[in-house]
């Protein structure tokens, strides 16, 4: 993985997300992916704040997004590894998040968020 992927890509996610569009937003992960943030242990009410593959990884987003109307991501900086990218970014409150995003065949496997103070409401 190189930079220039990551920040195709991250421009990409960003654009996906500030359309509201899950399934656009879903384009680039994995069937089997797998998905850990403490905003989903917080609406879920599941202490791992884990969700396990495409369709119920679409499925909280989708109920996310229709909690959370306004969600609007802006892109701060980007970060590459071997296999996985990191993307920094202001949500729609102004909390600072970093998003850990792993690749397998060119698609997100898994990832997680990472919060500051300030988590979405």
């Amino acid at each position: 993985m190189d930079l220039e992927f990551a920040r195709t890509f991250a421009a990409e996610w960003q654009n996906a997300w500030n359309s509201h569009d899950v399934d656009r937003i879903l384009t680039h992960y994995h069937e089997d992916v797998s998905f850990s943030s403490p905003v989903m242990a917080r609406f879920t009410g599941d202490p791992s704040g884990t969700v396990h593959g495409k369709d119920a990884l679409r499925a909280y987003w989708a109920a996310a997004l229709e909690r959370i109307p306004e969600l609007k991501f802006e892109v701060v900086d980007v970060r590459v590894s071997v296999h996985a990218l990191v993307i920094d970014y202001r949500n729609q409150i102004g909390g600072r998040v970093n998003e850990v995003l792993i690749f397998r065949d060119g698609l997100v496997i898994s990832g997680f968020g990472a919060y500051g103070e300030t988590l979405a409401d």
